[in-house]
């Protein structure tokens, strides 16, 4: 199960987040979220989706159901596209888009984007100061635009850490355990 604590500017509530991925078959899993508020002590969201992987694209699809602190239950629809800019396979280009389906079918969510991975970027240290290259530190950098709400983002992500920004002043920060 993966956990993590997320912090969200607009919010100002620790969530504690997990998710489970149960495989179907090799390419297909179901992939179930929980999350607690603290700030009130309920569950946030509850969700489960199954989600199917077509490595030979770089793609995948997902349907399923969600239910969010505002009593709300949503279908889910979703698509990934990635494409590897380099041969490395650090540079990819990503389409995606998202559908949150209620009784008047408006909400969407859409973006294009760029993730770019630093491998070795930079070496830990160990108590003496000596360099450890057994232990290497990755960083990821997403930049991306959002098409419905029409705003740039950025994504930067060290090892277990996570900090997500946009445009419209928007942001959180997310801890993997």
């Amino acid at each position: 199960m993966d956990t993590s604590l997320r912090y969200a500017g607009d919010s100002r509530a620790l969530r504690i987040h997990a998710k489970e991925k149960i495989p179907l078959n090799s390419n297909t899993s179901l992939e179930l979220r929980g999350e607690l508020d603290t700030r009130i002590g309920e569950p946030s969201l509850l969700s489960a989706s199954v989600r199917k992987f077509y490595p030979d694209l770089f793609s995948s699809v997902g349907f399923g159901v969600k239910y969010d602190k505002y009593k709300k239950l949503h279908y889910l629809a979703r698509g990934k596209m990635s494409l590897p800019v380099a041969n490395d396979g650090l540079l990819k280009f990503t389409i995606k888009g998202q559908s949150h389906l209620e009784n008047n079918f408006k909400q969407h969510k859409g973006a294009a984007e760029f993730s770019l991975g630093v491998l070795n970027f930079l070496r830990e240290q160990d108590s003496s100061g000596a360099l450890d290259f057994e232990r290497v530190q990755d960083v990821r950098v997403k930049v991306g635009y959002e098409v419905f709400e029409k705003t740039p983002y950025i994504q930067i992500r060290e090892n277990n850490w996570t900090l997500n920004a946009d445009l419209k002043g928007r942001w959180n920060v997310r801890f993997d355990l």
